[in-house]
């Protein structure tokens, strides 16, 4: 991995003076998706001539020394889970192939508002489930980019776009990132308003970008303007990036992904744990701790569980669109229907008690450590070359999101920082912390990334 990653944030200072506009920015971004797009295959539809018409305004507005947001005239990517009014929202999915809604998200509304340039839907996995779509990974175009936020994460890793939306309910949003190489959060349960995206309960809008300052400014635009989810007091945190900050103890996260990890990748995030302790950062593991041990022990099914409550979120939708056309989902999808089918509504109760115990268990944390780090991925993007026919369908193929799941049903933000390399692709560390505490997980994670050496394995 040797590609700068794109920015925004520091472009903006030669907007002001005149030396760069965001319409030749702009042009930069197309030139890229222009020389990319055919292998990466990030994205569903652009709209070329808004973005320029939205970038030439956002010119002027530079001009005039009247922006409406540090983000204003910054070219972004939005997944095609989310509705946008001048392009159509199709999910990866063939029973919505030709579904234009003419509306926006609550964030692409909030996105507009702060000038930013909505350019294009990026690919989605099918209903943002487990199911790839055509996206390539952008540094090995045999590996999965991840999934479900594969074209959001592939944009970026590939530098056609500074920063792009996702969404996440069990690792859509910090896995693909790891893979991608990007920053991103996927912040607290609800923290970004989600627009019409309120049918599951742990569906959560999250950022992709090039730098931690860009990942936090498209995020607080976005919830100064739309707020949370209903019911949610929203996103917390300053009007511009958090400052650098060094944590004074820090937790590790195993989760039931650890005994499965490759040596190569656990010798990367050990190294990423010698430099924080090297750093003068207290370092705790499960068995420093009882406290920790009860929450690794409550990890134990966290991944099962939350594909369970979303599955059952997801029944009816699912149900629906086979009623319509048997055919209209694909197999992956119709068996997630098949394990909805299974349930009772005492199994989702008794899902919903254990993800109860789990946000307990961490919250208990809160007076122990500062955060908790863990890999953002369960070792680099896996080699991706298709199902075969009339084999059994590939597990996973986006990836697992053993790491992920934690934060998904704890409900808590996470920010994944690309430290760490393994066979010359990216691995990310993800920094968890308390829910609400978006701009502490933010900060550390910034601290990291500007601290740490990169580690390469």
């Amino acid at each position: 991995m040797t590609a700068t990653p794109l920015t925004f944030h520091d472009a903006t200072r030669a907007f002001a003076d005149g030396a760069d506009t965001p319409r030749a920015y702009l042009e930069r971004c197309l030139e890229t998706i222009s020389l990319r797009e055919s292998v990466v295959r990030a994205w569903v539809v652009t709209n070329e001539a808004g973005a320029r018409k939205a970038a030439d305004a956002s010119t002027q507005r530079w001009r005039q020394g009247r922006p409406l947001s540090p983000i204003d005239g910054m070219p972004l990517g939005i997944k095609d889970l989310l509705e946008t009014r001048d392009m159509p929202t199709q999910m990866g999915c063939r029973a919505y192939r030709g579904n234009f809604p003419k509306r926006d998200n609550a964030a692409v509304w909030a996105l507009r508002e702060a000038g930013a340039v909505v350019l294009g839907k990026t690919v989605t996995t099918e209903l943002g489930g487990a199911h790839p779509g055509p996206t390539t990974n952008p540094f090995d175009q045999r590996r999965t980019p991840g999934g479900s936020s594969s074209g959001s994460a592939a944009a970026v890793g590939a530098r056609m776009v500074p920063a792009a939306l996702g969404t996440q309910v069990g690792g859509s949003v910090i896995r693909p990132a790891s893979y991608c190489g990007n920053v991103a959060l996927k912040p607290t349960q609800g923290g970004i308003n989600r627009g019409e995206r309120q049918a599951t309960s742990m569906s959560t809008t999250g950022i992709h970008a090039g730098s931690i300052e860009d990942m936090w400014q498209v995020a607080i635009e976005i919830a100064r303007r739309a707020g949370g989810d209903p019911g949610r007091p929203g996103l917390f945190g300053p009007p511009a990036p958090p400052a650098a900050r060094r944590p004074a103890v820090i937790g590790v996260m195993e989760t039931e992904g650890w005994a499965a990890l490759d040596d190569a990748s656990k010798a990367a995030f050990e190294q990423v744990v010698a430099q924080l302790r090297a750093a003068g950062v207290t370092v705790m593991r499960r068995a420093d701790h009882p406290m920790l041990e009860a929450f690794e022990t409550s990890l134990l099914g966290v991944q099962a569980m939350t594909s369970a409550i979303t599955g059952w979120e997801n029944h009816w939708l699912f149900r629906n669109l086979v009623a319509q056309d048997a055919d209209a989902i694909s197999a992956r999808s119709r068996a997630v229907l098949a394990m909805a089918d299974r349930m009772t509504p005492e199994d989702y109760r008794m899902r919903l008690l254990q993800r109860e115990e789990l946000r307990l268990r961490h919250a208990a944390l809160a007076p122990l450590v500062d955060a908790l780090i863990a890999p953002a991925s369960p070792g680099p993007a896996p080699l991706w070359a298709g199902d075969v026919p009339g084999q059994p369908l590939v597990a996973r193929p986006t990836g697992d999101a053993v790491f992920n799941t934690p934060s998904s049903g704890i409900g808590a933000p996470a920010v994944t920082i690309p430290l760490t390399t393994v066979g010359g692709m990216p691995m990310g560390i993800q920094v968890m912390a308390q829910v609400n505490m978006d701009a502490q997980a933010t900060a550390t994670a910034r601290w990291m990334l500007e601290t740490l050496p990169p580690v390469a394995a």
